[in-house]
């Protein structure tokens, strides 16, 4: 669609409706740096745990059904690193056979597999061992997607290398809040050239079993505001955070030069081989906007969101900006790629607000592309409830409740607004 062409109420036909999670989040029983950061108390709830999680490696099949009657015909999952290969170069064969066996289960039942091979999560060794601020970082890397990659082989795969890489350096390199806990702009710096390098790695490593699925990453992208907008300082940091946090990885791998300045720390600029036109589309994670006030001594700013439209903060504590959604998903025009909405959604404990929150944003999704921006999916976070991080098991994200003592899944009112539009293809009101 052309700028200027006029706002419909229908999806194309083509148009992908899907659900999304991670591994760490859902499967249960996983042994990794997340849970060794669980257990040192970091968590909000320091005796938070996710343990079993909701079950999700053995009630896979269970939940396929789920995904099935909303109507879905994508489903996002992530491939759990600590899982595959828990010691350096020892895989574990039955967890890849595992893998391929959903994949194909998936493909068999025409949802088809968006794969992401980096959601946050490590295998013990390797933030030891050869943390991502290390070349041999790299290696460590290689090794793993080379495997993974055989998993794709004949099947209709989508490939998402790295799930929000800015979120990762901001919260474990930049701020000391996740896995690994640093706090160092340098080391920040090392990280990120290597995450935009192992995006590169992955791709050349998915191509080369299967050089027709499409690969790319899933980048979280924020509206910023000057918390107060009368001090040009808060007002220079917004711009700084778009730059940096929105675009920087998405230019690097779109140009092949990384330019990243933080606060007090100037980066020069660095040319990544093989990093041009590296992505055949792009994945938006999309949530709110938030507000920025400049810290004095801060490594960075602290957020806050506010709620001027007054449509209320979602459980979580976010705003609901649907009108931020339309405004990034317009900017990613200018990088000429396909767009898939990797994840969308909101913490709804009543469960009664997503029916409205999925109206707006879809709304504000056709709207970007009446404005040019070539959106071809939509995936919603989350499939189901689950374990989300630092917050632990208070946010419910899914269209599915999951009841924490049985573990039983229940359908929230959204489930059936989802399923009306994903398949009529009609955007009507909830």
């Amino acid at each position: 669609m052309g700028e200027g062409s006029a706002m419909s109420d229908a999806f194309p036909q083509d148009f992908t409706f899907g659900v999304a999670t991670s591994a760490y989040q859902v499967e249960g029983g996983i042994e990794n740096d997340w849970s060794d950061w669980e257990a040192a108390g970091k968590l909000k709830d320091p005796h938070a745990r996710c343990g079993r999680a909701v079950d999700h490696w053995n009630r896979f099949d269970a939940d396929v059904e789920l995904i099935e009657r909303l109507g879905a015909t994508a489903y996002r999952l992530s491939l759990e690193w600590a899982r595959v290969e828990p010691e350096p170069g020892k895989f574990d064969d039955a967890a890849l056979r595992g893998y391929r066996a959903r994949l194909e289960t998936l493909t068999r039942r025409g949802i088809r597999p968006v794969v992401t091979l980096h959601h946050f999560t490590h295998p013990r060794w390797f933030p030891r061992d050869t943390p991502w601020h290390q070349p041999a970082s790299l290696a460590s890397w290689a090794r793993y997607v080379k495997e993974a990659a055989q998993l794709f082989a004949g099947l209709d795969v989508v490939v998402c290398t790295l799930n929000e890489p800015n979120v990762f350096l901001m919260g474990g390199y930049l701020a000391g809040l996740m896995p690994p806990g640093f706090k160092d702009p340098g080391l920040t710096w090392a990280a990120c050239q290597n995450l935009c390098r192992a995006h590169v790695l992955a791709r050349e490593a998915v191509k080369a079993v299967n050089p027709s699925a499409p690969v790319g990453l899933a980048q979280h992208l924020m509206v910023f505001a000057a918390a107060r907008a009368w001090n040009p300082i808060d007002q220079a940091l917004s711009r700084l955070a778009e730059d940096n946090f929105n675009h920087a990885i998405l230019e690097a791998l779109t140009t092949g030069e990384l330019k990243v300045r933080f606060p007090g720390f100037v980066a020069t600029a660095v040319t990544l081989d093989g990093a041009a036109r590296s992505m055949d589309y792009l994945g938006v994670n999309y949530y709110t906007r938030a507000h920025l006030k400049f810290l004095p001594g801060a490594p960075w700013a602290e957020y806050v969101f506010k709620d001027p439209n007054r449509r209320g903060l979602t459980d979580i504590g976010w705003e609901r900006y649907p009108e931020g959604f339309a405004q990034v998903l317009k900017q990613l025009a200018r990088y000429h790629l396909p767009i898939w909405v990797t994840e969308n959604g909101l913490d709804d404990r009543r469960g009664d607000r997503r029916p409205e929150f999925l109206h707006q944003h879809w709304k504000a999704l056709l709207e970007a592309r009446a404005a040019g921006a070539d959106v071809r999916a939509y995936l919603h976070w989350s499939l189901l409830d689950n374990f989300e991080w630092l917050e632990a098991w208070g946010p419910q994200f899914g269209l599915y409740r999951v009841d924490r003592a049985t573990l039983e899944r229940f359908e929230t009112p959204a489930c059936a607004y989802f399923r009306r539009v994903a398949t009529t293809k009609q955007l009507t009101a909830p």
